[in-house]
């Protein structure tokens, strides 16, 4: 990389997304930039003298830049080249790091709190200070503790030592909604004198020294938060940072991937960091080392010995696991229940239509696959409601099915005339928990599956948390404090991260579940986490149709679940692919769910 020539041959710039690098050429290189792009699986042309590439491509690719025939006229976008000096400097630590994983740590535990500074005043405990000193012995991290090891405070105390140190003086942290009031606390709760947060939902605070975002907002506020990171040596955290896990393909993805690059330090958290295979994790790795981390998880996975692969990536994350935790074990069963005559009936007529639709499109697919999940639980599901949010009007005792009448109708009517055996037996799990003084959290993902239960629930004073919840702090906490609220009602994509409920709540009931394996272990992991009492009994219970969708997703969590315990070296998450039957006593749709999805239908 040489400094600008009298004459430039070569241009080198991040485009406006900074997820792509133009390359800009004169009518005497022409041919050589074509040369050039060829080099690069990303490589299109622009125009007769422009060339655009990713710049995970790129960095990747850095000795074909050196090929260029005028290295001296080679002029580097200034924002680019520190990118890339920084990425070399640390794809060199990252492979000391892989060639001699056994070499001691640049930083070791007893050194952390001596590298905090005066202001910090939170307690760390062993495994907290050894996480913080292999990130701190990297220039940047990634933390795939389970959730409640603390990865927020093991986070802050990163920016601790990066402040101190005089590296950076402003944190930018990416996370749920959901998680903002857990990092205004450990914001508080870690420092003498509490770090000043701003949300931008609020007004501006030009005086913030650590500013707040939620997912959904990293499109729509992009200028703004790359002129916060610039204004000042930054670090930036994504916090359950598999929602960026599309990498630049997706929206918060291309979003996380522009700004990563503006920070002196990146650190992704998530205790679930490759929930559909591979892909995601190489995305993830690939936001924290451009170039690098993509191309080390494809080396690593390309064997198919995940043992191997998880040695091999091992130094490039910290992991505490639940046994490090010494949390005492949860039960997990799957109970099976039988549709009735009708509801079979219906369901059958369902997967029969669904052998017209396009075997290949996947949001054709995604959508037939949600149809099937309610289906599964209560067809009355696919009816539209006066509302979104109408429950189902259930007859107790249901009537006699009279003869003759069209299934659509019947379908209509449904309710009237069979009970879904699933919410039958989540009624009779959550009546004999509540006889025994337990509170209950059951989940569901359909909001009209929710208002249904919820007044299927009546008797338990149910508290219910979802999209549409207007008093969504009052609702968990009344199921936290009131003794007489024994049941919560969610959906795992409104409250499965950044809430504890383990003080209060050791049983949970899953009405149904989709194909996201990450989804359902951060949902798991409300009622069991760090400071749960050692003799708790962590009681979950899995509901699912006999011979529907329900037993496809059970097939293809367990194989999510497998592909992630062994890339993290994690027991607790592979024993979660082989769940225990039980008696019954009363769709994130991935690529790679398509073919059993296809095989349940009948059209594989």
């Amino acid at each position: 990389m040489a400094e600008s020539a009298a004459e430039t041959s070569l241009r080198l710039s991040f485009d406006e997304s900074r997820t792509k690098v133009i390359l800009r050429t004169t009518d005497d290189y022409r041919e050589d930039l074509v040369q050039l792009a060829a080099r690069f699986r990303t490589g299109g042309q622009l125009g007769p003298l422009a060339v655009s590439v990713d710049i995970d491509d790129l960095l990747a690719q850095l000795n074909a830049i050196s090929a260029w025939p005028h290295h001296t006229g080679v002029e580097w976008d200034p924002e680019l080249r520190e990118l890339v000096l920084g990425i070399l400097q640390d794809a060199d630590a990252v492979k000391k790091r892989l060639e001699a994983p056994d070499q001691a740590l640049e930083v070791s535990p007893d050194d952390v709190p001596g590298m905090l500074g005066d202001g910090w005043k939170a307690e760390l405990n062993g495994f907290q200070r050894r996480d913080i000193a292999k990130l701190l012995s990297l220039q940047h991290g990634a933390n795939f503790s389970v959730p409640g090891a603390g990865k927020t405070r093991v986070a802050l105390a990163v920016y601790a030592a990066q402040k101190a140190q005089g590296k950076a003086s402003r944190l930018l942290v990416v996370c749920p909604k959901s998680a903002y009031e857990s990092w205004q606390y450990e914001t508080g709760a870690c420092f003498v004198h509490a770090l000043r947060p701003w949300f931008p939902d609020g007004p501006h605070d030009p005086f913030a020294e650590v500013l707040i975002v939620n997912y959904e907002r990293l499109d729509r506020s992009l200028g703004m938060l790359a002129a916060w990171l610039q204004a000042a040596p930054s670090m930036i955290i994504l916090d359950e940072a598999h929602r960026m896990k599309l990498g630049a393909r997706g929206t918060y993805g291309a979003a996380c991937m522009a700004l990563g690059p503006l920070a002196r330090r990146r650190l992704i958290l998530t205790g679930t960091p490759a929930p559909n295979g591979p892909k995601d994790l190489e995305n993830l790795l690939g936001f924290v080392w451009p170039g690098h981390g993509q191309r080390s998880v494809v080396q690593a996975v390309a064997g198919g010995d995940l043992r191997h692969a998880s040695t091999v990536l091992r130094p490039l994350f910290t992991r505490t696991t639940k046994q490090e935790l010494g949390l005492p074990p949860m039960e997990v069963h799957v109970r099976y229940v039988d549709m009735p005559s009708l509801h079979a009936e219906i369901y059958s007529s369902l997967v029969a239509g669904m052998n017209n639709g396009a075997r290949d499109d996947l949001s054709t697919l995604g959508k037939s696959a949600l149809r099937l999940l309610m289906a599964a639980t209560s067809p009355a599901l696919l009816l539209e409601g006066a509302t979104q949010y109408e429950p189902l009007a259930y007859q107790l005792p249901p009537l006699e099915i009279p003869q003759g009448d069209s299934l659509f109708t019947l379908l209509q009517d449904l309710p009237d005339y069979e009970l879904s055996p699933k919410y039958q037996e989540a009624v009779a799990i959550v009546a004999a928990n509540a006889a025994q003084g337990r509170k209950t959290l059951v989940w569901t993902t359909f909001v009209r599956s929710l208002t249904t239960l919820q007044k299927l629930l009546e008797a338990y004073g149910p508290a219910a948390v979802y999209g549409g919840t207007p008093d969504r702090e009052e609702q968990i906490r009344r199921f936290r404090e009131d003794p007489s609220c024994m049941v919560l009602i969610s959906n795992p994509a409104t409250l499965g991260e950044g809430i504890s409920l383990h003080h209060v709540c050791h049983d949970a009931v899953y009405v149904d579940r989709d194909f996201m394996a990450g989804r359902f272990l951060q949902s798991l992991d409300r009622i069991h986490r760090l400071g749960l009492d050692p003799s708790a009994e962590t009681r979950v219970t899995v509901l699912a149709a006999r011979n529907t969708i329900d037993q496809v997703v059970e097939v293809r969590l367990d194989q999510k679940l497998e592909f992630m315990g062994k890339i993290l070296d994690d027991p607790s998450v592979q024993q979660l692919s082989d769940l225990q039957e039980e008696p019954s006593v009363a769709a994130g749709l991935a690529p790679s769910d398509m073919a059993a999805l296809l095989q349940h239908v009948g059209i594989g």
